[in-house]
């Protein structure tokens, strides 16, 4: 078997200052450690599922008035115990001083644990907090942060002195920059059950994280509107066989089909759950197995129902040298995400597969509150 390494553009892996400053806030994020929000209004701020009481202090000394947690409305609405305006882009609740301990904040963030909260009495949300929570989503952490205004000369102070600060603007700007940054890295025959003539094509954007995947069944590139799967990577149904969604069937059954037609190309997208990551889906589930849907259960924890980048997939495509296709899929949602990225899209052909008996209720879900045309 003969592996094709692709050489990226040489200083490529660097990227550019902004989206240097994106990946290192995302990395602070990830360890609980406050970033500055640079802003007309700047914050500074933390996520609360992972900030520590080093990280309190620190908000404690460098702001300069009251600290704030950030919820999306939903998740807001539950630990508020009333109704909140749906349609504002975050709910800011204040912080008593001394900041509140770090296991609350957990628990407010996250409706899976224990619910044992204090009462929360809501403020004017800052301008910057849309940003504050892409930082949380990018992490692939629970979009709820605490924040506060910064105190000025805050980076001459010793216990700024080593603090970033990212714009805002760059944190809402990146997951366009993200795609357009997508280039391939290896290229290889594996020959599959269904498909003896496949290969894979691995993508790489400039954040180096989890690669994206092209599937190619023959020559796709080379026939006028090949049959294309889009596919978010679905680790419980696509490698366990999980009983609870249809993934696993329609990955395969794509395969398949396009081994009968004589090509195609599955784009998989490393945008598990919907783009909400491998373990906000698993926290999904239990609030499911609690009696919410699909789309109740991401919004609960603060996601909106689908989180997916498309941009993504119109990069690989481009690569590919597929400039038209045949969408292999029941989501008219994803063709239009699909069309808005440029994607030109000949077809909708239908993807459908039987309920097994377990996934039955989220399939009448796909079809009522996603409008996928199935059954």
């Amino acid at each position: 078997m003969t592996m094709t390494s692709i050489d990226p553009t040489p200083g490529a892996t660097l990227g550019t200052p902004r989206t240097r400053a994106v990946h290192r806030a995302i990395a602070e994020a990830r360890r609980g450690v406050p970033v500055v929000l640079a802003a007309r209004h700047p914050l500074i701020i933390v996520p609360a599922e992972t900030v520590g009481a080093e990280g309190l202090r620190l908000i404690d000394i460098l702001s300069n008035g009251h600290a704030m947690l950030l919820l999306a409305p939903a998740r807001a609405a539950a630990v508020l115990r009333h109704d909140v305006p749906e349609t504002a882009r975050a709910i800011a609740m204040k912080l008593a001083r001394p900041l509140i301990d770090a296991a609350t904040l957990k628990r407010a963030a996250d409706p899976t644990m224990e619910q044992i909260l204090p009462e929360f009495d809501t403020v004017a949300a800052p301008a910057e907090a849309e940003a504050a929570l892409a930082l949380g989503k990018l992490a692939r952490l629970l979009p709820a942060m605490v924040v506060a205004p910064v105190r000025p000369g805050w980076a001459s102070r010793k216990e700024g002195a080593d603090l970033l600060s990212v714009p805002a603007a760059d944190l809402l700007a990146y997951p366009a920059e993200l795609a357009a940054s997508l280039m391939k890295v290896a290229e290889v025959a594996v020959p599959l059950d269904a498909a003896r003539d496949a290969r894979l094509i691995a993508f790489r954007a400039l954040d180096q994280g989890i690669e994206h995947m092209a599937i190619l069944v023959g020559r796709p590139e080379t026939q006028d509107a090949p049959l294309v799967r889009v596919h978010s990577e679905c680790f419980t149904g696509d490698l366990l066989g999980s009983l609870r969604c249809d993934c696993g069937p329609q990955l395969q059954g794509a395969i398949s089909r396009m081994a009968q037609e004589g090509g195609g190309a599955v784009l998989y997208l490393a945008q598990e759950g919907r783009g909400i990551g491998l373990i906000n889906k698993l926290r999904a589930y239990t609030l499911q197995d609690e009696g919410l849907d699909t789309v109740d259960a991401n919004r609960a924890l603060g996601w909106q129902a689908d989180e997916r980048n498309f941009h993504i997939a119109a990069a690989m495509l481009e690569a590919l040298g597929i400039g038209r296709i045949r969408l292999l899929t029941n989501n008219p949602e994803k063709v239009a995400g699909l069309a808005a990225c440029g994607v030109e899209i000949a077809e909708r052909v239908p993807h459908e597969f039987a309920p097994n008996g377990v996934n039955d209720a989220y399939l009448r879900t796909k079809a009522s509150r996603f409008g996928h045309l199935i059954g």
